[in-house]
C-alpha cells in the first residue's frame, strides 16, 4: 500500500480497517471450515470404530450375557464369603494336629539290587584306632534308583555305624 494514494490519513485508516475486516471475515470462515472438518473427522472415527467393533469385536449380546453371568458369580462369591466368615466366627478354634514329616515310599522289591559298602574311617572320638574295640550299632541305607537304557536296578549304599565299647 502506498501512502500517496490516499488523500488524507483518515482515508488511509478507513482503508486499512476495511482490509483488516476482510481478513477477519476470511479467518472466521476458515475457522468455521476447519471446525467442520474436525467434526467430520471425529464422526468418521466413531463410524470406523463401530465398524471395527462389529467386524472384529465380540458381539454385544454375548458381552451382555457374560456380564450378567459375572454379576451372578460375584453375588454367589460374596454370599459364600459371608457364610464362611460367619462359620469361622461361630466355630471354636481347635489346635491343629501336628503334621508328620513326609516319608518316601520304599522302592519296589522286584528290582535287582546292588550293594556298595562304604566303611568309615576307623578312628573314634576317644582316639582309639583298634577295629576290634569297635561295636557295630547299625547302618544307614540309602537306595538310589539307577536307570539303564533297557533296565532298572537299585544300588544300596550301606554306611555302617560303629561305637567304642
Amino acid at each position: 500500500m502506498d501512502t500517496a494514494a490516499f488523500p488524507s490519513p483518515d482515508a488511509e485508516i478507513a482503508a486499512l480497517r476495511s482490509l483488516l475486516a476482510e481478513r477477519d471475515a476470511a479467518l472466521v470462515e476458515r475457522d468455521a471450515l476447519l471446525l467442520n472438518f474436525r467434526l467430520e473427522i471425529e464422526k468418521l472415527k466413531v463410524q470406523l470404530a463401530r465398524a471395527r467393533r462389529e467386524q472384529y469385536g465380540q458381539s454385544s449380546e454375548r458381552l451382555t450375557a457374560e456380564i450378567g453371568q459375572l454379576e451372578m458369580l460375584i453375588g454367589d462369591l460374596e454370599e459364600n464369603q459371608a457364610q464362611a466368615a460367619a462359620a469361622t466366627k461361630a466355630a471354636p478354634t481347635t489346635p491343629a494336629k501336628p503334621r508328620r514329616q513326609p516319608v518316601r515310599k520304599p522302592l519296589p522289591a522286584h528290582l535287582p539290587r546292588e550293594t556298595v559298602l562304604h566303611e568309615p574311617v576307623l578312628a573314634c572320638r576317644c582316639g582309639c584306632t583298634d577295629p576290634a574295640r569297635l561295636t557295630r550299632l547299625g547302618e544307614d541305607v540309602t537306595e538310589v534308583l539307577e536307570k539303564l537304557p533297557a533296565r532298572l536296578k537299585v544300588i544300596r549304599h550301606v554306611r555302617p555305624r560303629y561305637a567304642c565299647r
